[in-house]
C-alpha cells in the first residue's frame, strides 16, 4: 500500500467565503489541515486548489500543490485531476480525500481511514463515530451511516442518509466525510453520473453504492469539526 493524501481546497464557499484562507489563531485553514496531514505520516501530501493565494501558502511551507479547474462539481473530481497530474505513472495506489475544512483533525483519524482495506475486499473506505445524543442524530446536516459490522471497529456501509438510520437502533453512527480510494476505484467513481439516491439525499457516496461499489467503515473515537459556517468557526475557536 502506497497512499497519497490529497486535500481539495475550493476558495469560493457560499456559506463561508474564502474558507481556505480564514485565519485560525495565526494560521490559515488550509495550512492547519496540511500540517495535520503531514503529522499523520500516512504518505505524500498534495493540495489541489483553484486559487493562487492558496497555492502560495502551501508552496511557501514547502508543500506540493496542483492547480485544478475551478469548475469541478465535487472534491472527488478535483482530487482525481490533481493526482493524475502529480502522479501520471500511478506510483500511488491509494488516494485519501482529506477535506480542506477539517483544521482540528487528529492525525490518527487519517491513519484510521485506511484500516478497512486490511480486513475487507472494498473499493472505498471512510469513517464514522457514535452520536453523543439523539438530538445530534436528528439533525439532517449530520449524515448517518448504517453499518454491517465485521468486528467492533470495522464494517461495511449499507446505506448513508440524512434520516435517522437504522430505525429503532439504540446507537446511531455519524459519518465523517473522509474517503480513501483504491486508485482504480476513484477513477471509476468520477466516471459515474450522479445517481437517483445521491440526488435525493444530496450525498455523493450513494453514487458508489448504487453502482455496486463496496465501502468499508472504520469507527473512530475522534470527532473533527467541519467548518462550513461562521458559527462552526466560532465553535472551533472557543475549543482551542
Amino acid at each position: 500500500m502506497n497512499p497519497i493524501i490529497v486535500i481539495p481546497a475550493r476558495l469560493n464557499s457560499s456559506r463561508l467565503p474564502q474558507k481556505a484562507l480564514v485565519d485560525i489563531k495565526g494560521k490559515t485553514m488550509i495550512q492547519r489541515v496540511w500540517e495535520q496531514a503531514i503529522k499523520s505520516e500516512v504518505g505524500e501530501v498534495l493540495v489541489a486548489c483553484d486559487d493562487q493565494n492558496v497555492a502560495s501558502i502551501i508552496k511557501n511551507l514547502g508543500g506540493n500543490v496542483i492547480m485544478t479547474s475551478p469548475d469541478h462539481p465535487s472534491g472527488s473530481d478535483r482530487i482525481f485531476e490533481a493526482v493524475n497530474s502529480f502522479d501520471p505513472g500511478h506510483k500511488y495506489d491509494f488516494v485519501i480525500n482529506l477535506q480542506g475544512d477539517l483544521p482540528n483533525i487528529n492525525p490518527i483519524v487519517i491513519q484510521e481511514a485506511l484500516k478497512p482495506f486490511s480486513t475487507m475486499d472494498i473499493d472505498i473506505a471512510t469513517l464514522a463515530n457514535k452520536f453523543e445524543s439523539m438530538q445530534e442524530a436528528a439533525d439532517p446536516n449530520n449524515v448517518k451511516v448504517a453499518i454491517a459490522f465485521k468486528n467492533e471497529r470495522i464494517g461495511k456501509a449499507l446505506y448513508f442518509s440524512r434520516s435517522m438510520i437504522p430505525f429503532g437502533a439504540s446507537e446511531l453512527y455519524h459519518h465523517i466525510g473522509i474517503y480513501a480510494y483504491k486508485r482504480q476505484a476513484l477513477e471509476r467513481f468520477v466516471s459515474l453520473k450522479p445517481s437517483p439516491l445521491e440526488i435525493t439525499e444530496k450525498l455523493e457516496q450513494l453514487r458508489a453504492l448504487e453502482d455496486d461499489m463496496n465501502i468499508g467503515v472504520s469507527i473512530t473515537h475522534h470527532s473533527p469539526i467541519s467548518i462550513d459556517t461562521a458559527e462552526d468557526l466560532n465553535r472551533l475557536l472557543a475549543s482551542m
